[in-house]
């Protein structure tokens, strides 16, 4: 099988191990992944703060970018959900550019649901050592997605699952949100880190770079011992 693989951009200004991880792990497990040159932000940000032409060029960019039949993969629920449940609706009124965005969304997935329910596996041969924990990104709900992450966990050798308290919760990120109500986006992560902590885990999981970056940023203010880490990066299988 042939994917392209869409890094987005926290992973790729933030968290460039997370991309490496992803294309070990599909290697790995004998997929073929290329990297088009020219993808850009998704532009949810724009789509969030309500600038809705700007997120259309953006979206017509992608498009152009990832053109072709091959499936998508990326390591973000966040970005997924915004090519899947978004980009058909910048382009109601635009005949050909919504079947293009309806394609588009048709062949992409989160790294996740691509490993449990396009190639049907759930133990990708990974070994970690250690107590982990697990935080469910929002957008992952709205992509349908539930205990995909988890079943992946369970099967990783050695790795101990100790359960979140309230992990579908938001973690308070919400992008641009996080910027537009600090205070508010401040309170919800510090709730979260707590309940982290409460587990005596060593690591807590998550499937997104904003989720990872507010949660990390909270850990290290504190000078917690909790490692933040994305799934990906559990899963490379151990050489």
């Amino acid at each position: 099988m042939k994917v392209s693989l869409m890094i987005t951009c926290l992973g790729d200004v933030f968290f460039p191990g997370v991309g490496i991880a992803t294309v070990r792990l599909l290697r790995r497990l004998g997929v073929e992944v290329d990297f088009p040159q020219a993808q850009t932000c998704c532009g949810q940000p724009h789509f969030n703060s309500g600038y809705h032409h700007d997120a259309r060029a953006i979206a017509r960019h992608t498009i152009q970018a990832f053109a072709g039949d091959r499936l998508i993969v990326t390591p973000s629920g966040s970005c997924a959900a915004m090519v899947k449940l978004e980009y058909a609706k910048l382009f109601e009124d635009d005949l050909i550019w919504h079947g293009r965005a309806e394609d588009l969304a048709g062949r992409t997935h989160e790294l996740s649901d691509f490993l449990v329910n396009v190639l049907k596996v759930e133990d990708v041969g990974a070994r970690f050592s250690g107590k982990v924990t697990y935080h469910m990104a929002c957008h992952l709900r709205g992509l349908g997605i539930q205990d995909e992450p988890l079943r992946l966990l369970q099967n990783v050798k050695d790795l101990q699952y100790v359960a979140l308290e309230r992990s579908d919760e938001c973690c308070g990120f919400g992008g641009s949100f996080s910027v537009r109500y600090p205070q508010i986006s401040g309170a919800m992560v510090r709730d979260k880190v707590d309940f982290i902590e409460k587990t005596g885990a060593d690591v807590v999981v998550a499937t997104d770079a904003g989720c990872l970056m507010n949660i990390a940023g909270c850990l290290h203010r504190r000078q917690s011992k909790v490692k933040a880490m994305h799934l990906a990066e559990i899963l490379v299988p151990s050489t």
